[in-house]
């Protein structure tokens, strides 16, 4: 197992992140999000590479997670799940009621392993299907 490290680390450093791992075929700027200097943003280093990204907002005692990504090529060894934990227990700090998520469908069972349930809010875009997810805490 990798030595993983978790830090909160600046925007800009999780755009190459999201646009490898979640639209490569599109433009670059694509993946920046409007509202990036308002959030909080966390890296998982393992051996010293940042391999995962997410990025929360706060919205009073509700809490949003976008745009979570980890490297094609360090998928299926575990990163996602340790940040998705790391930044629940984060969030639980916070004071935050409820953390929720725009999930592609096809990963919706991962999220479920952490307690997320599905609501009835579903849409499409840029080739995916998304359901709105959501966790109490």
């Amino acid at each position: 197992m990798p030595k993983i490290q978790i830090e909160q680390i600046h925007p800009a450093l999780t755009w190459r992140i999201r646009h490898q791992a979640m639209y490569p075929d599109m433009p670059f700027d694509s993946v920046k999000l409007k509202n990036d200097d308002q959030g909080i943003h966390f890296g998982l280093y393992a051996d010293d590479q940042l391999s995962s990204v997410v990025s929360l907002f706060e919205q009073g005692e509700l809490c949003q997670f976008r745009k979570f990504a980890t490297l094609p090529e360090a998928q299926g060894k575990g990163f996602g799940s340790l940040l998705l934990e790391h930044i629940i227990e984060f969030i639980k700090k916070t004071g935050a009621k409820k953390i929720w998520c725009n999930a592609r469908v096809n990963a919706s069972s991962f999220y479920a392993k952490f307690g997320f349930k599905k609501t009835e809010k579903t849409y499409y875009e840029n080739g995916f299907d998304f359901v709105i997810m959501e966790l109490e805490l």
